[in-house]
C-alpha cells in the first residue's frame, strides 16, 4: 500500500494542506474569500466559486466508485453550479470539498497497490492508477487558475496579492 499512501498525500496536499508543489492548496487560497468574490466573474474567465464546483464534481464521482457505486459523473454536467447567492451556499461549497477530499485521501491510502493497475470502472478508462494521478493533475491545473483569478480580482479591486 506504499504507493497508494503516496498518492493519497499527493491528493490531500493541492486540495487541503500542502504546500511543496505550488506553495499552495485548495484551502489555503479559498478559505479567506467571501462568497461575493468567490462568484465574481472576471472577463471570460471561471469563478472561483465554479473552479470550486468542478474540481469538487469529480472528486465525489470518482468517491462515488470507490465506495462501490457507478460512475455517474459526466464532463458536460461539470460546470453546473447551482447559484451561490449567500455565505452559506459558498461554505457549503467550500465544506464539501473539504469532506469530500478527506473521505477520498482515506479510501485511497488504504488502497492495495494491486487495484491500482486495475481497470477503474471500464478498460477504456485506464487504471485507477491513471485517474487518480489525472485527478492530482486536473487540481494543479484549476489551482493556478484560482490563484491567478484571486489576484486579478485583488488588483481590480484595488488590492495587491
Amino acid at each position: 500500500m506504499e504507493n497508494s499512501k503516496q498518492l493519497a498525500q499527493r491528493f490531500k496536499d493541492v486540495i487541503i494542506d500542502g504546500k511543496w508543489i505550488a506553495n499552495t492548496n485548495y484551502k489555503d487560497q479559498i478559505s479567506g474569500i467571501d462568497w461575493e468574490q468567490a462568484t465574481q466573474k472576471i472577463g471570460s474567465l471561471n469563478s472561483i466559486a465554479l473552479l470550486t464546483f468542478h474540481i469538487n464534481y469529480y472528486i465525489k464521482g470518482v468517491l462515488n466508485v470507490f465506495e462501490g457505486g457507478a460512475l455517474e459523473i459526466r464532463d458536460k454536467y461539470s460546470f453546473d453550479l447551482p447559484p451561490i447567492t449567500s455565505a452559506k451556499s459558498w461554505n457549503a461549497l467550500r465544506d464539501d470539498l473539504f469532506n469530500n477530499t478527506e473521505t477520498f485521501f482515506n479510501h485511497l491510502k488504504t488502497m492495495p497497490d494491486k487495484k491500482l493497475e486495475a481497470p477503474f470502472v471500464e478498460e477504456k478508462y485506464g487504471s485507477y492508477r491513471r485517474n487518480i494521478e489525472g485527478m492530482i493533475e486536473h487540481s494543479y491545473y484549476h489551482l493556478g487558475q484560482i490563484v491567478l483569478i484571486k489576484k486579478m480580482l485583488s488588483e481590480k479591486n484595488g488590492g495587491t496579492s
